[in-house]
């Protein structure tokens, strides 16, 4: 099986502009933003819930405490958000639930899906439906060759290309050892340049 395609940034407008002009735009970005700054599987993603992102005050939490069930290897993980990601997560909800203030959200019932679809409201998507929705994304923005596993290999190339040590790129994908992260990471021309350059 080919390994997925890494996204540039042209191919990484591409897939955004296509979302914005179709149905369920802002729970598509979200989830798209979120993939890409998180590394998050497309599983785990699948498996969020309301709980896991959101504080009692109504704010977005800077960590995501997955649970053993939620991700790969029966093996619970900490999942780093950054302000950009904070912010895409709370533009969705404020969105999708037209409240300011998510507050109200939190006296609800939080163990509902994080990201929704009209199938499944409560439960939300599969691992399986969602990989199956982002080829659909991928194939509409006419980006050959990306697939849900994109954002993941972007996401540790990316970090790898401004010069991220591969042990911290193992604790942020949640791989239990540093082969894995390695096979991750796609050398390319650039990432070449940058290293013989250090030398000055």
């Amino acid at each position: 099986m080919p390994e997925a395609k890494v996204l540039n940034e042209k191919e990484i407008r591409k897939v955004l502009l296509h979302i914005a002009s179709r149905k369920h735009a802002t729970r598509n970005r979200a989830m798209f933003v979120l993939m890409n700054m998180t590394g998050m599987r497309v599983g785990e993603c699948a498996a969020l819930r309301l709980c896991d992102v959101l504080s009692r005050d109504g704010s977005i939490v800077e960590e995501i405490r997955l649970a053993a069930e939620q991700t790969k290897g029966s093996k619970g993980r900490t999942v780093v958000l950054s302000q950009k990601a904070q912010e895409e997560i709370r533009n969705y909800l404020q969105t999708r639930f037209k409240l300011r203030d998510l507050l109200a959200v939190t006296m609800t019932d939080t163990t509902r899906a994080l990201f929704t679809t009209q199938k499944e409201p409560n439960r939300g998507f599969s691992a399986s439906t969602l990989a199956q929705h982002f080829h659909y994304i991928y194939k509409g923005a006419g980006v050959a060759g990306g697939s849900s596993h994109s954002s993941r290999r972007s996401f540790i190339t990316k970090l790898a290309n401004k010069g991220v040590s591969v042990r911290v790129l193992m604790d942020l994908a949640g791989h239990s050892s540093l082969a894995v992260t390695q096979k991750y990471i796609d050398v390319n021309p650039a990432m070449l340049r940058s290293a013989v350059e250090l030398l000055g």
